[in-house]
């Protein structure tokens, strides 16, 4: 997906099951970012500091959501152990990910795996995508500051 494209509307469910749609935040900005693993460091980074700026996202008319390819039960431990205030989309199925581009070969270590690509979305009040902050982009520790500050690309 690129700037200017509409985020697909069957976003996945969430960690109690439920189905979320693009639809249920128009009018709302949207926080759609992908992160490949719950209860790692980089990704419970992330979602930290999402959560000790969610405030001001909120303030500044954004919703959070999280996405990784783990299940519901693991998405709901990451909350609980971290206290995180948004949904996380357990998706196992790997639609969104695959639909959304974020899905890929990776390398560690010389060994080569699918996984996802850390990548956020900054969706606007309509569905459509304004901004996307690329793997090498985010600073995990700091990324809830970057949305907040960096609303246009470098």
């Amino acid at each position: 997906m690129n700037v200017g494209e509409k985020a697909p509307e069957i976003l996945g469910n969430d960690e109690n099951g439920r189905q979320i749609l693009l639809s249920d935040y128009k009018g709302k900005k949207l926080v759609l970012y992908f992160y490949p693993k719950d209860n790692t460091s980089g990704c419970t980074a992330e979602a930290c500091s999402l959560r000790d700026n969610y405030s001001a996202l909120r303030e500044a008319g954004y919703e959070i959501l999280g996405v990784s390819v783990d299940s519901a039960a693991s998405h709901q431990n990451f909350i609980a152990k971290h206290t995180l205030p948004f949904n996380l989309i357990a998706d196992t199925d790997k639609k969104l990910v695959e639909a959304m581009g974020v899905w890929g070969e990776k390398s560690m270590y010389g060994r080569k795996y699918m996984g996802t690509f850390r990548t956020t979305f900054i969706i606007n009040e309509q569905g459509i995508i304004e901004r996307i902050f690329s793997p090498k982009e985010i600073k995990t520790k700091t990324h809830g500051e970057q949305i907040l500050t960096q609303r246009e690309p470098k």
